[in-house]
């Protein structure tokens, strides 16, 4: 009984790895890889061998920042200004162990505080100058917290990071929560470029940031996806090219071959994987504007150059419509060639 019990839970296992495995778009590029070349006469490609620019790890990135003491500074002027609460909390026992995010928070609040005590102090006030020096040292940092929090703090770092597994062709999940934080996000960093005061209310909206990312990858996928889409993209036009000498065109040929491959076109590419690709296209252009203004701050860590040239610049997109536009650019002289009308099928 046990044994029986033990064969149908890994059969089940199996189904619902294979129904994870159709929910991928390998399936769908392997099929119409598959039925190119069956229709060629030719053996199925491999699968290819995605590979990618790493986030780098946490040691090469991580940045130090300025151990400065606020608690030094007079307690009754702090207080006077708002600082003195929000300082202590920062060196409690549970203030000490904040994560990346919380981090960063904290030193917009502080900044924030820091700049309200400045204005309202008398100009000759002991405690003023030295709120002005804490001012320009922290101000100095700001990007080092960013950038810390960005690459080196947990949930952020999942968000970054390219994932293993690419969408489904038919589900790309909903981003509307991820594109809000990232563009909130961006608009921080802005600020922090261009040395602006960052409100109270900005600082403490980088907490739902966080929180709404945690759930998702979707930045990592919606990286993977792109790479993926355009190494099967290569290699289905590889295998066109490769074999094209023996699709027959032309008055009084037996034309059944192009004919088979304009109906693979149409039930695999034109159905399915277009419309994939375009969504991808879009995604990636929605959100790239502001990872772009977010990874434009100073200090931007040397172990990051590949990662920003390959994800942030835009080198995955451009070889992404390079493969696209390469794959449609073979149909289109295939079907001239054999006089095939294109949307007559």
């Amino acid at each position: 009984m046990n044994k029986l019990l033990i064969r149908l839970a890994l059969s089940g296992l199996l189904i619902l790895l294979a129904a994870c495995d159709r929910q991928s778009s390998d399936n769908q590029f392997a099929d119409y890889a598959d039925r190119l070349a069956s229709v060629l006469t030719v053996s199925s490609p491999k699968e290819p061998d995605t590979r990618i620019p790493p986030l780098p790890e946490v040691g090469d990135m991580l940045q130090r920042t300025e151990d400065v003491r606020m608690g030094l500074i007079d307690a009754y002027e702090l207080r006077k200004c708002g600082l003195f609460h929000l300082i202590a909390e920062r060196n409690s026992v549970l203030g000490k162990v904040q994560d990346r995010t919380r981090q960063l928070r904290y030193e917009l609040l502080l900044l924030d505080g820091i700049g309200h005590c400045i204005a309202t102090l008398p100009e000759d006030d002991n405690v003023r100058a030295q709120l002005i020096e804490v001012q320009t040292t922290k101000q100095d940092d700001l990007p080092k917290y960013l950038w810390n929090m960005v690459l080196t703090g947990e949930e952020w770092q999942k968000q970054f990071k390219p994932a293993h597994s690419a969408f489904s062709l038919s589900t790309i999940p909903d981003a509307t929560t991820t594109l809000q934080s990232m563009s909130g996000l961006a608009h921080i960093a802005s600020q922090i470029s261009a040395r602006h005061s960052i409100s109270a209310q900005s600082a403490e909206r980088l907490l739902s940031y966080e929180e709404n990312i945690h759930t998702s990858r979707y930045l990592g996928q919606l990286f993977y996806s792109m790479a993926r889409a355009t190494d099967w993209l290569n290699l289905t036009t590889a295998l066109l090219n490769q074999n094209d000498a023996t699709v027959v065109c032309g008055p009084n040929r037996n034309q059944q071959k192009a004919a088979f491959l304009e109906n693979v076109f149409y039930k695999f590419f034109v159905t399915d994987i277009q419309p994939y690709l375009a969504n991808l296209d879009a995604r990636y252009q929605n959100i790239q504007p502001d990872l772009q203004t977010l990874f434009a701050i100073p200090n931007r860590p040397a172990a990051l150059a590949d990662y920003h040239s390959f994800y942030i610049d835009g080198d995955i997109h451009r070889q992404f419509r390079d493969a696209t536009l390469n794959h449609v650019s073979y149909w289109q002289t295939l079907f001239k060639r054999c006089g095939i009308n294109v949307g007559q099928s």
